[in-house]
């Protein structure tokens, strides 16, 4: 094994910006020991004992070398709301969770990311502060998205709720909006992402816990029953499927979930999905104890679906996992009230961890962890030089200590919000470096650099 560059025959004495030495390489064909060679932000060479000059070596003896984590799913709500997880706050606990490329939703931000206006607005709140690289999602609400500004400017696709988002500003999308809006991005090649809850169930449901005044998490769990996810998902597929459109459904928190996204698959629909690590790391039996920092939406689910996540992540093919990111202030989590207090989840830096730790549950290896979390993001969402170690793709990499075992204090978090459930928890490695187009971020428990994360538009939109 040994892959380079072509050079100029007469070219001597090569000199290169980085040289990676004697890491665990995860490459696409498997792991095997080696090297990798960066030039000019892209890999050059990967081989063993690679020769010739480098303006910077890290070893990497007894590491491991991944491809950097693409997330597709963060909130980090600017412009607007800076206060709940910024920009700068929220991209280093990405870089410092190993993601090199990230996708940042339309909804919470002010205003939402639904024309063109949005999207420069959105751009400029994150233009020279981004640590990391960043694509960004349309939202898809009714009556004022303007599908051909977003697809213009390069969004990867655009959000649609099913049910309620809890901010006024992003109304869930009706089943009108919702099949207009796939037909029409059908037309446009743009994907359509949902979150899908039947808003019918959990409304209802939701509003009469808080007229009972409901608090446990009993209730909370309650409101959220798992057939409004496996519902929604079932509508989504049947108006993905009429109108020919591109449908990926985001943070999957049950097994009957994932089956029917796999059978509709098999039956030529073009859909994907995700899961996040919450689902993998704790279940319903454990919210109370975890408290208020544990909610989310869709809730944890029971173990048997927690054992079905793991088989997906392990066997199919097209699995993906993405944080669901998502903060808030302080005063929005309300300590035992699991039924008022926001539901979200501060994960931005724990999704990679969570993949390499052996949980009681399940988990996966590196390979693994690398399907879902670089390469598959990338083919999927059209970052066609990214998510792997590849001889001419960007040099974005992580290295990581597969043989640490650390605690996840609040001290160590780079996110705004210290209330994750992570909170405590020990994991089997830890990321010793994060590299954005060979140019390192993170290193050894802090941030490295000035940020120079760029926005990123998927290969199939003109740029």
């Amino acid at each position: 094994m040994h892959l380079r560059v072509p050079r100029p025959c007469w070219e001597v004495g090569i000199t290169y910006d980085l040289i990676i030495r004697d890491g665990t390489l995860v490459l696409p064909t498997g792991q095997t020991t080696g090297d990798v060679a960066v030039n000019d932000g892209l890999i050059a060479e990967i081989g063993r004992d690679i020769a010739g000059n480098a303006r910077s070596e890290i070893p990497a003896t007894d590491l491991h070398v991944l491809p950097g984590c693409i997330d597709v799913h963060v909130h980090l709500n600017e412009p607007g709301r800076a206060d709940w997880e910024g920009v700068a706050s929220g991209t280093q606990a990405l870089a410092a969770g190993g993601v090199t490329t990230f996708c940042d939703m339309p909804l919470n931000a002010i205003p939402p990311t639904i024309d063109g206006a949005s999207f420069d607005a959105k751009l400029t709140a994150f233009r020279d502060r981004a640590q990391v690289d960043y694509a960004f999602w349309g939202g898809l609400i009714p009556g004022k998205t303007n599908l051909e500004e977003l697809h213009e400017r390069g969004v990867i696709g655009v959000k649609a709720f099913m049910a309620s988002s809890n901010t006024s500003e992003f109304p869930r999308a009706d089943d009108l909006t919702l099949l207009e809006g796939m037909e029409q991005c059908a037309k446009l090649g743009m994907i359509v992402a949902v979150h899908a809850e039947n808003a019918e169930i959990t409304d209802r449901l939701s509003a009469r816990a808080r007229t009972a005044g409901a608090t446990s998490a009993a209730e909370f769990l309650a409101s959220r029953p798992a057939i409004a996810e496996v519902e929604a998902i079932t509508r989504a597929i049947t108006l993905a499927q009429a109108t020919s459109c591109s449908l990926h459904i985001v943070h999957v928190s049950t097994g009957d979930g994932i089956r029917l996204v796999s059978r509709a698959r098999e039956g030529g629909v073009d859909v994907t999905c995700e899961t996040c690590p919450q689902y993998l790391a704790f279940a319903a039996e454990d919210l109370e104890g975890l408290g208020v920092s544990a909610k989310c939406q869709p809730p944890l689910r029971s173990p048997t679906d927690q054992r079905a996540l793991w088989e997906f992540l392990n066997e199919d093919p097209n699995a993906m996992i993405a944080s669901d990111h998502s903060p808030a202030p302080a005063e929005m989590r309300l300590d035992g009230d699991f039924v008022n207090s926001w539901g979200g989840i501060a994960g931005a830096q724990t999704t990679l961890p969570t993949l390499l730790t052996r949980w009681p549950s399940g988990s996966i290896g590196s390979d693994g962890a690398t399907r879902a979390f670089a390469s598959n993001p990338a083919r999927r969402f059209g970052f066609g030089d990214r998510g792997q170690l590849r001889v001419g793709y960007r040099a974005d990499i992580v290295i990581c200590d597969r043989r640490a075992c650390r605690a996840f204090q609040p001290e160590r978090s780079r996110s705004r919000d210290k209330s994750s459930p992570f909170i405590g928890r020990t994991f089997d490695m830890e990321v010793a470096r994060t590299i954005v187009a060979g140019r390192t971020v993170w290193s050894d428990g802090a941030i490295v650099g000035r940020p120079a994360g760029r926005l990123v538009r998927p290969e199939r939109l003109p740029c």
